[in-house]
């Protein structure tokens, strides 16, 4: 049975030069994630410390928000709660519309995608302009984000070449040089930032002894969004939180080089109350993450840092783009999170993994998303989403293999399906998978004959 994903897996496919630069793109950070973690020889001890401290936090979460708000709210920061999307919205367009805000620049947040702020706010009057050069292009171009680290990466230059063309951004037409396209988007986001009333950045960490809200960016734009208006708010997930300065180091150096394979990110800015005359807000959003702590079996999902390493090593991922999944975060962590937020409504994301593990290997807190996944596909069934085919295939197999004698004659005969054309096992309708697949070719004899005949020692 074909999902949404591997329909939409199939369009990608059809442009395979893009497909394979995709591929190869990510296979990249992949590699240099590798070497990064090579150069240090305490690579696992620090993984399992970051896995230890994230399970510590999110099992004692309520003492460390309580411990966060206060350290914020002691020096002037006010402190919103909001229970869900919805909540959240709500409270940033009342602090807006109590500023008289009509335009607000942002850095990246993937809060705020989770919670649709962008369309919410702006059909409501106030302009929001995404800062991230990424994110901005995205913006442009009304897509979302295909990655949670680099969410343009799957455009080519000349893509995005044209489209600045198109709105006015570069004047050089036909010149695609990533430095010329930078500066221009330089360019165009100061006047951005001049004109905000508002900025609002996410929050990577918020470590609980001192209130600091820790955001790391490569571009700088967290420091510009917050420097220049007089409002800042800070939207961030109840998970992120981590108890001390000596966790966030722990973390600090973990998170780029699984991401992006950089020893560290170019700008790292602790925010922890307004500057003079200005105003800060900080609004701690839960929006379904208390009942992920519930869920015995993927409460892990609470410890992932959004490094995106899991998407980076992903042979499914790579091979078939961020687009293809139907919840907003692509990946294995994506098809983790997707269902826990709604199992009925994401539950064809669970296909896209070949259960390689590799993200098991990569990931820095041990979230261990394939394993999940794993798990995940066992529950199908109790959801009514089980593939009815896998269904009977599974029965057949279980038949087949609790009747030894069934299974030896089935054996002896297995070599005629070799005589079978392919055209008629490889149906689209009957076996997906067999597309883009090689049918098998049975020995003639099996390993237990050969082992009974001596052959095999």
């Amino acid at each position: 049975m074909s999902t949404f994903h591997s329909k939409n897996a199939t369009l990608f496919n059809k442009d395979v030069e893009k497909t394979t630069w995709h591929d190869q793109t990510f296979w990249s950070v992949r590699a240099k994630r590798d070497i990064m973690a090579k150069q240090l020889p305490e690579w696992e001890t620090l993984r399992d410390h970051a896995s230890a401290i994230k399970k510590h936090t999110i099992t004692h979460l309520a003492d460390y928000l309580e411990m966060f708000s206060k350290n914020l709210e002691t020096r002037g920061v006010i402190v919103h709660w909001a229970k869900d999307a919805e909540e959240f919205n709500k409270t940033v367009l009342d602090i807006l519309e109590s500023h008289k805000v009509k335009k607000m620049v942002k850095s990246k947040s993937m809060l705020t995608e989770e919670c649709g702020m962008n369309d919410y706010l702006m059909s409501r009057g106030i302009d929001v302009v995404e800062t991230d050069l990424g994110e901005r292009i995205i913006q442009l171009l009304h897509q979302g984000p295909s990655h949670i680290v680099m969410p343009a990466i799957h455009l080519k230059r000349e893509e995005v070449g044209r489209m600045f063309e198109e709105k006015g951004i570069s004047k050089e037409i036909g010149n695609y040089d990533p430095t010329y396209l930078t500066r221009c988007a330089r360019y165009h986001l100061r006047e951005e930032f001049m004109g905000a009333e508002a900025g609002m950045t996410g929050c990577n960490f918020g470590v609980a002894s001192t209130g600091d809200c820790v955001v790391c960016t490569n571009e700088g734009n967290a420091d510009m969004t917050t420097s220049m208006p007089k409002l800042h708010i800070v939207s961030m997930g109840i998970e992120k939180l981590v108890p001390d300065y000596d966790s966030l180091a722990v973390f600090q150096r973990l998170l780029c080089r699984c991401g992006t394979g950089q020893p560290t990110t170019t700008y790292t800015s602790h925010f922890r109350q307004a500057r003079p005359d200005a105003e800060m807000h900080v609004i701690l959003v839960d929006n379904g993450r208390s009942n992920m702590l519930a869920d015995d079996d993927h409460w892990r999902s609470m410890k992932c840092i959004r490094c995106g390493a899991c998407m980076n090593t992903c042979p499914v991922y790579r091979r078939s783009g961020g687009y293809s999944y139907t919840y907003f975060i692509p990946g294995p962590i994506g098809v983790n999170l997707g269902m826990l937020k709604d199992p009925q409504k994401y539950s064809d994301n669970v296909s896209a993994c070949s259960l390689c593990l590799s993200c098991d290997n990569v990931c820095p807190t041990h979230v261990d998303p394939g394993s999940q996944i794993y798990l995940w596909r066992q529950r199908l069934d109790s959801y009514g989403k089980a593939d009815p085919m896998k269904k009977t295939m599974s029965m057949g197999m279980k038949m087949l293999f609790n009747s030894p004698t069934l299974y030896t004659t089935a054996l002896k005969f297995a070599p005629l399906a070799n005589y079978v054309p392919e055209a008629l096992t490889h149906l689209q309708r009957l076996n997906p998978w067999g597309i883009g697949h090689a049918k098998p070719e049975f020995a003639k004899k099996s390993f237990h004959e050969l082992w009974n005949e001596g052959k095999v020692k």
